[in-house]
């Protein structure tokens, strides 16, 4: 590689010494890696016409478009190997509710067990981190609604019970692909109620307005500490659930290390 780092240098000053004064290595260096080449290759590289400038032969300018690459390539592939072995990376998406009360619990004990991996953390509704399992654009999906795919892997983890809050006002609901949203609508529709609603994309808001006292909502039973609820039974106890992909197999130790840690928590 010392030969064609050099050989590049001649090449592109077309000089001897001007190629040693940029290697800052002695001119005689320089010609006897020269002279190795072209005894390797069996053919002459330029043209030592004894006037100072270099003369090219067309095996040369062969050799500085292969060599350039080669170096190009030596250098990246130096660059990865001094670097160590890449960090390993773990998308987690989770469900508003999840990400909000549980998350906090989960993620300093996938930290400890894991502390190699690089985990990074965003909030969506339960649709759309079905979509990013989907796509994938993350590795571990928390969900609050029993949606399944294809290409996934639903895990069951800790149960949720729905309470309602508040007597009075408007519902205060979420976007339509929420998981909570799915089991509002059913709530309404089973109570026929027709009060009017106003759509939040936010639990925090929600909880955030119902502390004010304004509006009602169904929330998770652990949003609504503080806050006068009244449970809605068992037909409204859901699931946070686990997705991942079936064709995951790097996150796998994460995964059970998940469903570990949801079965000290089931009872909750």
């Amino acid at each position: 590689m010392k030969n064609l780092q050099t050989f590049k240098a001649v090449y592109e000053t077309r000089s001897f010494s001007k190629a040693a004064g940029l290697l800052f290595i002695a001119q005689p260096t320089v010609s006897a890696q020269i002279k190795q080449l072209e005894i390797e290759f069996h053919t002459q590289l330029f043209i030592r016409n004894g006037r100072g400038a270099l003369g090219l032969t067309p095996a040369a300018t062969q050799l500085y478009q292969e060599a350039t690459t080669i170096i190009a390539s030596w250098e990246q592939l130096h660059l990865k190997l001094s670097a160590g072995p890449q960090q390993q990376r773990v998308r987690i998406v989770a469900s508003h509710t999840f990400a909000t009360y549980l998350l906090p619990t989960l993620l300093p004990a996938l930290y400890q067990a894991f502390p190699t991996i690089a985990f990074s953390v965003q909030m969506a509704n339960s649709s759309a981190v079905q979509t990013a399992i989907t796509n994938h654009d993350a590795e571990l999906g928390f969900i609050e609604k029993p949606l399944a795919g294809r290409d996934l892997i639903r895990s069951t983890l800790v149960s949720d019970q729905l309470v309602h809050v508040g007597t009075q006002g408007p519902w205060l609901v979420r976007e339509p692909d929420s998981g909570v949203a799915y089991y509002t609508r059913r709530y309404l529709t089973e109570q026929n109620d027709q009060t009017p609603q106003v759509q939040i994309a936010s639990n925090a808001v929600i909880v955030a307005l119902l502390q004010a006292g304004f509006g009602q909502s169904i929330i998770s039973q652990r949003a609504a500490r503080g806050l006068l609820a009244r449970s809605l039974g068992p037909r409204y106890l859901r699931h946070f659930y686990l997705l991942t992909r079936h064709d995951d197999d790097a996150d796998s130790a994460c995964v059970q290390a998940v469903l570990a840690w949801a079965q000290t928590r089931v009872s909750e």
